[in-house]
């Protein structure tokens, strides 16, 4: 990976990277908190299968229409599908000096067709134990206005700092959630022993103070 002091801001610290990174880790462990940060320290953008999902859906693109087909009938979108909105998005302008994956690849089977699209420089794989992120989902709220998100152990308010009120997403209760968890163990985690055998891998303790988990990411790019 080669980091390029960013020219256009005074920011000694904020350096924009020509590298391309995945960030792995089950649902709850931090991955949209840390994905932000590392996107804002290195200016390069964090790519959200979701997101795209939505956008060219949004759009009426050629592979949003399948998508929605898909998900309408309750099915997961299929993996052409999927890679084909990846392969599209990371040949956009922002991408130039790399980028950063949040939800893809998912399988194994995706992760070999990413590698034929890209060379992966690191991947970072947030680990915390199963047990902590059920108790991490089930007690999270979200403000149906600005998105933000709170946890009812450190947040005892029912409406968000930008005054919007708090709920509880559908698939933030125990049944949800322990249909999410079960589905990333079975097709996610092995993503880790792939990425390890590759040399590519950092794994990071996640069941700390948010500070101390970007600290060592962040130390493990450099």
């Amino acid at each position: 990976m080669t980091f390029i002091p960013n020219s256009e801001t005074p920011n000694s610290e904020k350096e924009l990277g020509t590298m391309k990174l995945i960030l792995l880790g089950a649902p709850g462990s931090g991955k949209g908190t840390q994905g932000a940060r590392l996107s804002e320290k290195y200016g390069i953008p964090a790519i959200s299968t979701g997101d795209i999902l939505r956008d060219n859906i949004r759009r009426g693109t050629v592979l949003g229409t399948k998508a929605k087909a898909s998900m309408d009938q309750g099915k997961l979108v299929p993996d052409d599908v999927v890679i084909g909105l990846i392969a599209n998005r990371i040949q956009e302008k922002d991408c130039g000096r790399g980028f950063m994956l949040d939800g893809f690849p998912r399988t194994v089977a995706q992760a070999d067709a990413l590698a034929a699209l890209a060379d992966i420089d690191k991947v970072v794989n947030i680990s915390v134990p199963l047990n902590k992120l059920t108790a991490r989902l089930t007690g999270r709220r979200v403000c149906g206005d600005c998105g933000l998100s709170y946890h009812v152990s450190t947040y005892e308010q029912d409406r968000c700092a930008c005054g919007g009120c708090l709920i509880t997403r559908p698939d933030d209760n125990d049944a949800a959630v322990k249909v999410r968890l079960d589905a990333y163990i079975k097709n996610t985690a092995p993503l880790i022993a792939y990425y390890k055998a590759a040399g590519k891998l950092a794994d990071i303790d996640g069941d700390r103070a948010i500070d101390a988990v970007f600290s060592d990411i962040v130390s493990a790019l450099t």
